[in-house]
C-alpha cells in the first residue's frame, strides 16, 4: 500500500478530485466504482466544481457504486441512490445509460446481484475504485465476520453500520434497513487501481490494523494489502495511530 497523509479533509478531497480528474482526461472511458456516507461528501463537492470548470469530463466515464439498502425504493430519500443523485449524479455530466445501481427493490435479489457482477464484466472491469472504511473495518457493506463473500451478495448489517447510516434517516437508527446488497471483496479486489479514503480519529485503530495488521476477515479492509496498486489517504486524525507515522514523528 501507498500512504498519502495530509493536514485535514478538505485538503485531501481536493487532491483526490484532481487525481479522478486527471484518470478521466487519460482515459475518458474510465469505468468508476463509487462510495456512499459521510466521507465521500467533500470529494464530489470537489468533483462538481471541476466539472463545472471544465475540468473534470465524465461524458463517456462508466459508475459502477458499491452498494444498496434492501427493500427501499430508489427514488427515496435514504437510499444511497439518491444520495448520489444529491450529491454527484445531477451535478456532472454522466449519462445516465452509463450509471450502474443495485436495486435494493428486486423481486429477486439472487438474479439481481448476478446482473450486477454481469455489467461489471460487461463494462470492462471497474478501472478506479474509491473506497471508505467503516469503523469496523468494513468496505462496501462487506461486514466482519467468520468468512467473507466474494461476489455481489446480501447482508446482514451490523449495529454499528446501522447507527453510521442513521444520519439518511434523519438521525433515526431504527429507520436503517437491516440488510443491504453490496459488492464483494472480490470483485473490489478485482478493480485495477484501488483508492480508500479514511478521514477523522475515529477510523485511527481501524487504519492501523487494515495496513499494519495481519489479513483477516474480522477487517474486512485488511483485504486491500493483497491488491498490486492500492492508494490509502488519509487525514492526520485518520493516521494517528501508525506506528510509521509516530516513528517518524517522533525521530
Amino acid at each position: 500500500m501507498r500512504i498519502s497523509i495530509f493536514p485535514d479533509e478538505c485538503a485531501l478531497s481536493r487532491d483526490l478530485a484532481n487525481l479522478v480528474a486527471r484518470s478521466l482526461t487519460d482515459d475518458p472511458t474510465l469505468v468508476l466504482g463509487l462510495p456512499t456516507g459521510r466521507t465521500p461528501v467533500l470529494l464530489y463537492r470537489e468533483l462538481t466544481q471541476l466539472a463545472a470548470a471544465g475540468r473534470a469530463d465524465f461524458g463517456r466515464a462508466t459508475t459502477f457504486n458499491l452498494d444498496e439498502f434492501l427493500g427501499q425504493d430508489p427514488s427515496k430519500p435514504g437510499t444511497y441512490r439518491e444520495f448520489m443523485e444529491q450529491h454527484l449524479f445531477r451535478h456532472v455530466n454522466l449519462d445516465p445509460r452509463r450509471i450502474h445501481f443495485l436495486n435494493g427493490s428486486a423481486a429477486d435479489i439472487e438474479a439481481e446481484c448476478a446482473r450486477y457482477e454481469a455489467a461489471i464484466r460487461a463494462a470492462g472491469g471497474i478501472g478506479l475504485q474509491i473506497l471508505g472504511i467503516g469503523s469496523n473495518g468494513h468496505v462496501g457493506f462487506n461486514e466482519p465476520g467468520p468468512t467473507l463473500e466474494a461476489h455481489t451478495h446480501r447482508v446482514v448489517l451490523r449495529p454499528e453500520t446501522i447507527r453510521a447510516n442513521a444520519s439518511l434517516f434523519d438521525g433515526d437508527a431504527d429507520r436503517v434497513p437491516a440488510e443491504a446488497l453490496s459488492m464483494g471483496m472480490a470483485t473490489i479486489l478485482q478493480a485495477r487501481r484501488i483508492v480508500l479514503v479514511a478521514t477523522g480519529r475515529g477510523k485511527a485503530d481501524c487504519v492501523r490494523q487494515m495496513i499494519e495488521g495481519p489479513l483477516t476477515t474480522t477487517l474486512p479492509a485488511s483485504f486491500l494489502q493483497v491488491h498490486r496498486d492500492v492508494l490509502v489517504m488519509l487525514d492526520e486524525a485518520a493516521a494517528s495511530e501508525l506506528r510509521s507515522v509516530r516513528l517518524r514523528s517522533e525521530g
